[in-house]
């Protein structure tokens, strides 16, 4: 078939689409993308239903993971989209369609005590995530991927980005403290992208999407992602407050063993928030150079306030952090005005 001839991806998704509900589809339309090669759309069908549509390229994507996960969750009583259909093939999943109406969206204008009450359901849906789902299906977040995302950092954005051929002082102390400090931690059910745009308000209650790279690991990371995410960043003592608050409950549910005390568990929470934050660094640039997604640069402040605020409760590191202040600081705010 000569090239212009060939199908595209959405014309494919079409006649897949329309096998599946013959001579009943009024309707495609695309619904949303994200930073990853997935895209979304809306079906509506004759009776006037609507289903959702993922559409992950192969060999980009690969929905097994997807797909298992969901039923899994699903059968555990989580909520989570019911999977309609599939073609692993293809790279197509037909889903329950969860509406328009992710987390982020309601935050933007809500007020302090609307904020902390959407905080609040959301901490709750992790205690239910990691009570309902064993890990044990999962691959492991070891020692090896922990690394891998930290090394983001230096790889993507002081190399390639910022043409920093040398890494901080005190990199190594640091990449090694947070390493051991996650492997230390309860295993459990880790979304890994646990943030209020993969939370969909649906009949009255949150919902879990974009769980594909779930793993086995730290009982901490899903609370930073939330608490250390995109749409705001808290105080100290309001960090503080949710993070008791969940140790308290994760000792309660036998999560947390009774002799891992509250400041024992803060300073793995700090120590995990600080290995996302400089993970997310990484990727924001690597999203940037490699996948030329545009966005990504304008959001690497608001992380790296995220990783001062975590370096803050971790004693030591001083040469780290005094270079965050004074080199990567006014390097990445020249980076950005130069891209701009």
């Amino acid at each position: 078939m000569p090239k212009a001839d060939a199908p595209t991806r959405f014309d494919r998704l079409s006649d897949w689409t329309n096998q599946r509900h013959p001579g009943q589809v009024t309707q495609l339309t695309l619904a949303a993308g994200d930073a990853s090669f997935r895209r979304y759309y809306r079906v509506t069908l004759a009776d006037g239903s609507t289903r959702m549509l993922m559409d992950a390229p192969p060999p980009q994507e690969d929905i097994r993971p997807f797909v298992s996960i969901a039923r899994y969750w699903l059968q555990a009583g989580l909520p989570v989209p019911e999977i309609h259909g599939e073609d692993a093939e293809a790279g197509f999943v037909e889903l329950e369609d969860l509406g328009d109406e992710p987390l982020n969206l309601p935050l933007e204008n809500a007020d302090e005590t609307t904020t902390k009450e959407y905080f609040n359901a959301a901490l709750a849906l992790i205690h239910e995530l990691q009570n309902r789902a064993s890990p044990e299906q999962l691959p492991p977040y070891d020692e090896e991927a922990l690394g891998r995302e930290l090394d983001l950092f230096p790889q993507w954005c002081l190399q390639r980005w910022l043409g920093m051929t040398e890494l901080p002082p005190g990199w190594n102390a640091l990449r090694r403290q947070l390493i051991d400090s996650a492997l230390e931690q309860p295993i459990v059910t880790v979304h890994r992208d646990y943030d209020a745009m993969n939370l969909m308000q649906h009949d009255g209650r949150l919902y879990l999407i974009d769980f594909q790279d779930a793993l086995a690991g730290p009982i901490s990371y899903d609370l930073i992602s939330l608490l250390h995410g995109r749409y705001r960043r808290f105080s100290s003592q309001q960090r503080a407050k949710w993070v008791t608050a969940f140790h308290q409950r994760a000792i309660a549910d036998g999560r947390l063993a009774p002799d891992v005390d509250a400041a024992t568990f803060a300073l793995q929470v700090n120590a995990m928030a600080a290995q996302r934050a400089i993970k997310v660094l990484g990727i924001f640039c690597r999203l940037t150079l490699r996948d030329s997604r545009e966005g990504y640069l304008a959001r690497l402040p608001q992380f790296l306030d995220h990783l001062e605020d975590s370096l803050a409760e971790l004693p030591g590191h001083e040469d780290f952090k005094t270079w965050l202040t004074n080199t990567f600081t006014p390097a990445m705010q020249a980076g950005k005005e130069s891209a701009a």
